[in-house]
């Protein structure tokens, strides 16, 4: 079982900007101090909802600064960004770092995202597909051109190759036919479960989500991804790359651990979730902040060691996914982030191992 921070760089009320990406950048170090196996990187645009709005450039000074831990994307926001350009960056991340990058990608939001980066709603809601399909031929193949709907080029050669100046093979390539990044898909539809099935690829689920629905989109995975012609053992060992989101706070009892996220959470979240602007004036159905942080306590890993390890292996026999990204910074306080991170690595990763 492999255990990493899920780090949002969140903006809690009456909090700076600054205050909240120090926390991010110091989570994700002590994570490798405290022998966590990955942290994973969000990106957002325009909200406090998390300030960090390219987890890229993020994962590079992270990878600089860390020496052993996998830095990943969680995740880069595609219809907002070009695949030639992400898959360079993830190319040059996955050679300095010697393997450590993994790039998760997704579809975002309608957010007005699309109308200040200039790539529009039809971004969203047509060309992910096309994006992402670009975005693996420029990290498996030696020159890439582009005839498609949105993207048209004349072939050009992919510098820096993934396999060109250092061969590493990170976890799971192998199996992906590639020697360059892994790349996961966030999956929050049957559509876009089935679209990363189609490729092979393994999904991030997200922490809103409970085990039951997990163990469906993992089942719907397989047997799309069977039914697109991948062989059972390459399905039975992508599958073990499938990443699920979710919440850890560690206490000596679970009133107190319950009681830190349920005083802190409504707010970020409230004014989080409330900036978000649609693109196209959409109606938005506004999830209600104390009931959903009072539902993240009870999906996720929140109390004393031994029941947030056990809350673990319990997801893990439930829906075969193995990879967690957790948020340690529910708090939104640096010192409890801090002892949050350090007891999940020296109380909870010992009883999963």
């Amino acid at each position: 079982m492999r255990v990493g921070a899920f780090i949002l760089a969140a903006q809690f009320p009456g909090q700076g900007q600054g205050e909240a990406l120090h926390r991010a950048v110091r989570s994700a170090q002590l994570s490798e101090e405290s022998g966590l196996d990955a942290v994973w990187l969000a990106e957002h645009h325009f909200v406090p909802y998390g300030v960090c709005p390219s987890a890229v450039t993020l994962a590079a000074l992270l990878l600089g600064r860390t020496r052993r831990i996998g830095v990943g994307t969680a995740v880069s926001v595609l219809p907002t960004a070009h695949p030639v350009a992400l898959g360079e960056q993830a190319a040059l991340l996955h050679l300095v770092s010697g393997g450590r990058f993994t790039l998760g990608v997704g579809r975002g939001g309608p957010w007005v995202d699309l109308e200040v980066f200039g790539t529009g709603l039809r971004a969203y809601e047509r060309d992910f597909p096309e994006s992402l399909d670009l975005l693996l031929r420029w990290l498996r193949e030696p020159r890439v051109a582009a005839a498609g709907e949105r993207f048209v080029f004349r072939e050009v050669p992919v510098v820096p190759r993934p396999d060109e100046a250092l061969r590493v093979e990170a976890l799971g390539n192998e199996a992906q036919g590639a020697p360059g990044p892994q790349v996961i898909v966030a999956c929050t539809s049957p559509g876009s479960v089935r679209l990363a099935a189609e490729r092979a690829l393994p999904m991030m689920l997200g922490m809103h989500c409970g085990d039951d629905e997990k163990a469906e989109a993992v089942t719907l995975w397989r047997d799309s991804a069977l039914a697109a012609g991948h062989s059972p053992e390459k399905v039975a060992t992508m599958a073990a790359e499938h990443v699920s989101a979710g919440v850890v706070q560690v206490a000596d009892v679970r009133p107190a651990a319950v009681e830190t996220l349920v005083k802190a959470m409504p707010g970020w979240l409230r004014q989080g979730l409330d900036a978000h602007v649609t693109v196209d004036g959409r109606p938005r159905r506004m999830r209600d902040p104390l009931a959903y942080a009072e539902l993240l306590c009870g999906l996720h890993p929140v109390g004393p060691p031994r029941l947030c390890a056990d809350r673990l292996a319990a997801t893990a026999e439930r829906t075969g996914i193995r990879r967690f990204a957790l948020l340690v910074e529910g708090s939104g306080d640096l010192a409890t982030t801090e002892e949050n991170v350090r007891r999940l690595g020296a109380e909870v990763l010992p009883l999963l191992r």
